[in-house]
Parts: structure tokens; C-alpha cells; sequence
């Protein structure tokens, strides 16, 4: 039973079966957000659809590509593939080694046949022939071996092509390396994520990350001691086509790096699709938005809160979701949760909303709250969502206080002398992924052998030709010829005319009409 599971196992239907069903595996990976590129996503996800979200969490399609039934297939499909290469390996060691079939008895069945006559006066023997027939074939690229010299039929065997086979087995063995690399990189690896506002500096150490997912046998004194402040970011956006207004057309983040404490830095540019890279690690820009500046004074007048905070994109305009927790507040904790419009307008309905993603009119737009945050329980929290459970509400568009509408430079003061807001200006904000992928490589290389092997076993045809001679009665050298291909090949015709033409050059005779 073992031994039939094995041969299940390792037969290439099955190996390609596994292969397919990684694929489709890897679907739900981009079909919902994982945790470990955007963890807060996921939990936002899971918190917006209770009915089924804690299902899916239970699945692992969250952890598409750690996940248990991901790993199983992906591990099958390694031992399967081995399982299919070793042995054909060998079978295709032993062929290259052996001899071409013996020559047939009729050439005449196979595919493709023709003869050709030698005239007497040529002065060519069967065996010289044949010797002749071996020399032209070698030069074509065949393995000849010529059989019965001395008798009175001699032929030849040939056989070419094993680049087919080889490219085949150049493919599934690149297959295994590129799994190989792909594992390296998960046990070796590692991703992070880093939201940077412009003027700050980010230092390569664990506690420098907002989310860090290391390999399985990842060590933190491994991380590169490298630094990366971000001077400035721009946006460009269409302005000149209809269609497209407003579009973004190229992203560009000014860095200054140092590749190591003490070093000397240096100005460095960071675009979509052009990461920039610190020996193996690699920072790539995957988002950006706008930090409208905010200062947060308590009751007491003391100032709770000043800095940039983080808006969290929702539109093609940047209309941001804002959240904004002050835990120093006194005499009460303060919590407010809004949108930042970059470009404010009123509809005729007087709901404010963005027409455009440049800062032309920055506003915010906020509700605040006060009571217990939470925050002291030391309990993990969203930094991007605010619970309102068991806070009381100050502002709002239901209460007569209404919300609050700041523009850059404008302070409101709180209801119930709680303290006051105000927007002290706009930055922007890029979002970095950072990640070391020690295997990715390799990964280029065998995916390139990959390609290779695959055009080979596809463009490449084995073949076998067997040549017999014999001499007539009245002296001349009768030579036929036979070609077999193994599996279909449609130039098989046009070999044997090439193969044809070069006997007929070889020998210097002329066409026999009559030929076949």
C-alpha cells in the first residue's frame, strides 16, 4: 500500500495536479487582506463582518501562504516533483549511454522511408556507405553507431534530441530550486511595515517597525543597521486630460540614508517600482496620504497632544479617515474621529466633501469625545479606529454644539471647558514595505533554467534514423532509409528531405526519379 501511495505520489499527473492546486490556493491570498502585510486591515475586516469573519480567521485565509493546508501542498508538491525527476533522471542517464535501437527489419513502415541508388561507377561499397551515411549524420548532430560492417547488409543506428528530455528535467529540477528558494527566503526572510511622516527618520531595528513579520528562523541581530529620513514627498496628478484628471501619475520620495551608524549620508530617490536597496533589504513605497498637524490642549491648558496623525485614505481624492487619541488629557481623556478633505467643497446639501487630491482647500472635519480610552489596560488597540463605547460625545452634527471644522491654522475650543484643537499645518506620509527575501535570487535564476528547459523540451523532437546498404547484382549500392520520431512531430518530412539531401551531397549522385 505504501509502495502504490508513493508511486500515487510521484507520478507527474499528480505532480501537475498539485502544482495547478497551488495555484488556485494562492487566490484567496489576493482576494482578502493578509495580516502579515496590513494586520489593522484584517482587523478591521474581521470587526465588519462578524457573521463570517472569525470563519475565515479560522481557515487561515488571512495567512494564506503560512497556512497549514497552504504549507501541505506546497511541501507535497516538493516531495512529488523529486520523486518524479530522480528516477527519470536516471532512465534519461541510462538512454544517453546506451546504444540506438537495433535497424529495424523494414524500414520501409516507418514513418518516413526513402531510398537512394548509388551507381557502380561511383565506386562506393555498401560498407563505404554506410561509413559515409554514419559521417554525414554525425555532422547533423546524431549519435551513430554502425552495425554489421563486414556483413553484406551493413547499417547504422542514429539518434539525436535528448535535449528534450534534458529540458524537461532542467524544468521540474528549477521548479524544485525555485521552491527551495521560495523556503529560504520564509525561514531566513523578513517584512515589515513602516509608516514615515516627511521630516522623520526611521532606524532599522525592531522596535523602529509599526508591523514586523520575521522568517521562522529569523535573528533580529541580523537586521542591517541602516537609517532612512524622508525629506520631502511629491505627488503629480493629471491635468491635462479629460478622462484621467486628477489621476496620479508618478510618486516621488527624497530620502537621506546612511548605511550604517556614522556613515556619511546620502541622498537617495524613492519611486513606485523602484525601491531602494541596503544590501539584501529592500524598502519598497506601497502608500501614501496626508498628517494634517494637530495641537491638543486639556482642560487645564496644558498641552496634551502635538504632532502629525496619520489619515487613512479612502477615495481616488484622498479623503482621509482621521482618529485621534489623547490619553494625557486632563480632567478627562479625549478622543476625536473624523475625515481630512484636501480640497473642501459643500454640495448643495451643505455636506463638505473633496473635488480634488492637492491640499487646494485643506479642512477637517471631527467629532470629539471624552471618558475612559481604554488605554490603560494595556489591552492592544487600533491606532486607526476609535471605540465610542462608554464615551461621552461633545461634538457632532446631532448636537447643538455641532462638529468642528478647522481649516490649516484655525483652533476651536471644546464644549464643557475640556480644552481646545487646532490644525497647525499638513504634511504628507509615505507607507513603506521593507523586506529581505534571501532566496529571491536564486529564484530568478531557476525560473529563467525554468523557461529554458520548458522551450527546449518543446522545440526540441527525438528522433532515430536507421541507413542499410547492399550491393545489386549488376554493382550497384542500394541505401534506404528509415526515420521514426518518438511522439508527434511534424517536421519529421522535412528532416528526412534534409537528411536526404545530405547522402545525395555526400555520395555526389544524382536524384532518382524513381525514388521514394
Amino acid at each position: 500500500m505504501l509502495r502504490w501511495a508513493w508511486r500515487q505520489l510521484t507520478s507527474m499527473r499528480t505532480a501537475l495536479f498539485l502544482l495547478l492546486l497551488l495555484a488556485i490556493a494562492a487566490v484567496p491570498g489576493s482576494l482578502f487582506p493578509q495580516r502579515p502585510a496590513n494586520p489593522s486591515l484584517v482587523t478591521q475586516y474581521i470587526k465588519n463582518r462578524p457573521d463570517y469573519g472569525p470563519l475565515l480567521d479560522a481557515l487561515q485565509l488571512f495567512d494564506v501562504y503560512s497556512s497549514a493546508w497552504f504549507s501541505a501542498i506546497y511541501i507535497l508538491l516538493f516531495i512529488s516533483l523529486i520523486g518524479c525527476v530522480l528516477p527519470r533522471a536516471r532512465a534519461h542517464y541510462k538512454a544517453m549511454r546506451s546504444h540506438p535501437p537495433r535497424t529495424p527489419k523494414r524500414l520501409s513502415r516507418l514513418p518516413e522511408y526513402g531510398t537512394l541508388q548509388v551507381p557502380a561507377e561511383a565506386g562506393i561499397p555498401a560498407a563505404a556507405a554506410i561509413a559515409g551515411a554514419a559521417a554525414a549524420l554525425k555532422k547533423r548532430g546524431y549519435r551513430v553507431q554502425v552495425r554489421d560492417e563486414k556483413a553484406a547488409l551493413p547499417s547504422l543506428g542514429a539518434e539525436r534530441g535528448f535535449l528534450k528530455e534534458a529540458g524537461n528535467l532542467v524544468f521540474h529540477t528549477s521548479l524544485i530550486g525555485v521552491l527551495i528558494c521560495l523556503a529560504i527566503g520564509g525561514l531566513f526572510g523578513f517584512r515589515g511595515q513602516k509608516i514615515l511622516i516627511e521630516g522623520d527618520t526611521f532606524v532599522n531595528t525592531l522596535v523602529g517597525y509599526d508591523n514586523f513579520a520575521p522568517g521562522t528562523n529569523f535573528q533580529s541581530s541580523w537586521l542591517e543597521p541602516f537609517t532612512v529620513t524622508l525629506d520631502t514627498f511629491a505627488v503629480r496628478f493629471d491635468r491635462e486630460s479629460s478622462r484621467q484628471f486628477g489621476q496620479p501619475i508618478d510618486f516621488t520620495a527624497q530620502l537621506r540614508t546612511r548605511d550604517a551608524p556614522g556613515a556619511a549620508q546620502e541622498p537617495r530617490t524613492l519611486k513606485v517600482n523602484d525601491p531602494v536597496y541596503f544590501g539584501e533589504v529592500g524598502v519598497f513605497l506601497v502608500g501614501n496620504g496626508y498628517a494634517p498637524v494637530i495641537t491638543v490642549r486639556d482642560g487645564n491648558g496644558d498641552t496634551a497632544f502635538s504632532g502629525p496623525v496619520v489619515g487613512i485614505p479612502n477615495d481616488g481624492v484622498y479623503t482621509s479617515t482621521v482618529v485621534i487619541k489623547v490619553p494625557d488629557a486632563r480632567p478627562a481623556q479625549l478622543g476625536f474621529v473624523g475625515f481630512f478633505l484636501p480640497s473642501a467643497i459643500k454640495n448643495d446639501e451643505g455636506v463638505a466633501y473633496s473635488f480634488d487630491p492637492d491640499p487646494l482647500n485643506p479642512q477637517l472635519n471631527l467629532n470629539s469625545y471624552y471618558g475612559d480610552l481604554g488605554l490603560d489596560t494595556g489591552a492592544p488597540q487600533n491606532v486607526y479606529n476609535l471605540d465610542v463605547k462608554g464615551l461621552t460625545q461633545l461634538n457632532g452634527r446631532e448636537l447643538p454644539a455641532k462638529g468642528i471644522t478647522l481649516a490649516p491654522g484655525g483652533t476651536y475650543t471644546l464644549p464643557e471647558g475640556k480644552g481646545s484643537i487646532s490644525f497647525d499645518g499638513l504634511k504628507r506620509y509615505i507607507g513603506v514595505d521593507i523586506r529581505s527575501t534571501p532566496g529571491q535570487t536564486g529564484v530568478l535564476i531557476f525560473s529563467l533554467m525554468a523557461v529554458a528547459g520548458l522551450l527546449a523540451s518543446l522545440y526540441v523532437n527525438r528522433r532515430r534514423v536507421w541507413v542499410r546498404a547492399g550491393t545489386h547484382e549488376d554493382g550497384r549500392t542500394m541505401v534506404e532509409y528509415g526515420l521514426l520520431a518518438r511522439g508527434e512531430d511534424h517536421r519529421l518530412a522535412a528532416e528526412a528531405a534534409a537528411i536526404r539531401a545530405l547522402l545525395v551531397g555526400q555520395w555526389q549522385i544524382q536524384e532518382d526519379p524513381g525514388g521514394v
